[in-house]
């Protein structure tokens, strides 16, 4: 499987662009957040938090219709100890 997205773009006046990217962000409510797939067909859809950032970004899907969902970007106070009660710090592996 490849991980090539296809990609339409469309302006306001309906032209289209077709275009491929391996991962592309959208720049929401100041956040970038990330779409790619995963190899296996998945769509991941992420947000890049900074390491001075005071919030953590929550995404939240909900089904509309049939062939419609909603998503919603939420934004909660992150814990600025930078490590866990636990001793576990936060990297690019551990899926937090």
């Amino acid at each position: 499987m490849t991980d090539a997205l296809r990609l339409i773009l469309e302006d306001t006046d309906g032209t289209q662009l077709e275009t491929s990217c391996t991962r592309f962000a959208v720049i929401w409510q100041g956040k970038e957040v990330w779409i790619q797939q995963d190899g296996r067909g998945q769509l991941l859809i992420g947000v890049d938090v900074e390491e001075d950032d005071a919030e953590y970004a929550n995404l939240l899907l909900r089904p509309l219709a049939t062939n419609l969902v909603s998503l919603q970007l939420e934004m909660e106070p992150a814990d600025m100890s930078g490590d866990d009660e636990d001793g576990h710090v936060h990297g690019p592996d551990c899926n937090h």
